[in-house]
Order: structure tokens, then C-alpha cells, then sequence
């Protein structure tokens, strides 16, 4: 998303918006996992979308960057995205209300795992024995937290628990899926319009589960589902900014924190036990994480290097 200028960079500022991002996204997960019993994932999902759109509008508009952002050349991808961000925010969604708060989050770690995976497969990228190792960890850690909900003696036959784990394991391959499309997005479309055209995408295809069970939500329901749709568009703006101030590889370990918040609230707020598990296993994931966010900061310095040596000099 366009941004004003900024001539130098501020690696503390930018930290400093992503633990912000970290914090309204947390809030936004709260309110949703408040009403996720009474409330369709699906038009739950209408209600993240449509309402993001306000301060995403809002802030495009004070940029005057609105008009130029609705141009588009590649709508099908718009779209193609849009479905499958649509499909991620139902799983979660759903997952998010049958499982503890904690387990859910770490299990939405493997995301950025199954990222590396698809990217091989879909873009083609060169994954070495580093990362490949470090995404087999980083799944074992995932094992070690779904494990207890998916065996019969802690769910039970067709138990929530399980379909959560299953559930919140498939909005992680979506998630994965969405971000390579987001890739391809990114060669030719500008951050500004991709953000925009996901959310009214994702609002529109949102509407077909409509037929599906919708409900109307009381008054405080409704209130917790706009509050999360402002929040999400906040803090798509707040992590969007972060990134203009500081690399990737310096802001994205930070995302990692959202499992101390989720610890904090599913244990005071939900009143949900803390298994040993999702603490093992959501430490493997993390520690698997932040190595390949390590790796891949140490391939770009190579890469700059080996660009630099490349190219002509005078004399």
C-alpha cells in the first residue's frame, strides 16, 4: 500500500508498527472468538471484509490514492485471490471458536511453513536442505500441538476438537495458497490495489454463504463483528506501514508474539487450559519460523552481493 515519503529507514519504528499490527489483530481474533458460537464463519467472514473496507477507503482517500488503486489488469486473479482468502477466513474462523486460543494460533504457524512448500512446487523456488529441514520441524511442532485434539480419547468420535484441528489446519494451507497467488499478484499489480480488491472480493464471495444458516446477530454480536472488521482493516494499514520502515527478516519474527497474547487471553479471558503440548509443540514452530526467516535474510545478502559484483562498473 502506498505510503508517504520516507526518505531513511527506521528499523524501531517499523518493529514498533508490527507489534502494533500484532495487537489490533489479536483484538480483532478476540471479538470474532466472542461470537464465533452464535455467528456463522461464514458471515463472519462478510463482516472482517466489508468493514475493513472503511479504513482502508479512508486512508487511500487521504492519500489520494484511491482512484488509481480500483486499476486493475488482472481481476481474475483479484478474484482467484479473493476465494481463496474467503476459504482461509471460514476455516479460521470456525477453528477459532472450537478450539483454545493458544492451540488455534500456533497451529496457524504452519502457514508460513507451507508457504516454502508450495512455493517450490507452484513458483519453482530453489528450497536447500536449510529450510526444508526447518519446515520439517516446524510440522513435527505442528503435530505436537494438533495431536491431543485429533485422538479419539481427547475429542471423541466427530468431537469439535478435531474438526477445529482440521479445520484451522486447512485455513493454514489456504493461507499458504494465498500468499503465493499474493506473489504473483505483487510482479505487476501495486500493493494498494491488491489489499483493496481482497476486501471487496472477499466481502462479495463472503455473501454466497449467505443461504447457508445467517443469523441475526444481537445488538452486542453485531457490534464485536463491525469492531473486528475496523480492526482487521487497521491492522492490515499498521503491518502494511511496518514493512516500509524495516526488512522483512527485522520485522516478521515479531508476528511470533501474538502466541504470548493468545496464552494470556485464552487462559483469563476464555478461561481455556494451557496444554503442555501447545506450549512444546508452539515453540517448535516458532524456533522452525524464525530460522527461515533467519535463512532467507542470509540468501538476500548473497543475492545483493552477487548482483553488485555483476553489474558494470566505470573507469
Amino acid at each position: 500500500m502506498a505510503m508517504p515519503p520516507q526518505a531513511d529507514s527506521n528499523p524501531m519504528v517499523g518493529v514498533g508498527l508490527k507489534c502494533m499490527s500484532v495487537v489490533v489483530f489479536v483484538g480483532m481474533q478476540t471479538m470474532i472468538k466472542s461470537v464465533g458460537h452464535a455467528v456463522p464463519a461464514g458471515e463472519v467472514s462478510f463482516f472482517r471484509s466489508f468493514f475493513a473496507l472503511v479504513p482502508v477507503v479512508i486512508y487511500l482517500a487521504w492519500l489520494g490514492d484511491l482512484r488509481s488503486s480500483l486499476r486493475t489488469n488482472d481481476l481474475p486473479g483479484h478474484m482467484l485471490r479473493g476465494f481463496v482468502g474467503v476459504g482461509a477466513m471460514v476455516l479460521s474462523f470456525f477453528s477459532l471458536a472450537s478450539l483454545p486460543y493458544p492451540e488455534w494460533v500456533s497451529i496457524c504457524y504452519a502457514a508460513p511453513l507451507l508457504t516454502v512448500i508450495f512455493a517450490a512446487i507452484f513458483l519453482k523456488e530453489v528450497v536447500r536442505a536449510y529450510r526444508w529441514t526447518a519446515v520439517i520441524i516446524g510440522l513435527a511442532g505442528v503435530c505436537v500441538v494438533t495431536l491431543p485434539s485429533l485422538t479419539i480419547a481427547e475429542a471423541g468420535l466427530g468431537g469439535m476438537g478435531a474438526v477445529g484441528a482440521l479445520a484451522a489446519l486447512g485455513s493454514a494451507g489456504f493461507t499458504a495458497v494465498a500468499m503465493i497467488q499474493i506473489r504473483r499478484l505483487a510482479q505487476h499489480e501495486k500493493t494498494a490495489t491488491i489489499v483493496i480488491y481482497f476486501s471487496l472480493t472477499s466481502s462479495l464471495i463472503s455473501l454466497l454463504s449467505s443461504p447457508f444458516g445467517w443469523v441475526l446477530p444481537t445488538q452486542g454480536a453485531a457490534l464485536q463483528l463491525i469492531l473486528a472488521g475496523l480492526l482487521g482493516g487497521i491492522g492490515q494499514l499498521l503491518l502494511t506501514a511496518s514493512y516500509r520502515f524495516a526488512d522483512t527478516s527485522t520485522i516478521a519474527p515479531f508476528e511470533y508474539t501474538s502466541l504470548i497474547f493468545a496464552v494470556l487471553i485464552g487462559v483469563f479471558v476464555f478461561g481455556e487450559p494451557l496444554a503442555w503440548t501447545t506450549v512444546v509443540g508452539g515453540l517448535i514452530v516458532v524456533s522452525a519460523g524464525i530460522f527461515i526467516i533467519w535463512r532467507e535474510h542470509q540468501l538476500g545478502i548473497k543475492r545483493r552481493k552477487v548482483r553488485r559484483a555483476a553489474s558494470p562498473t566505470l573507469s
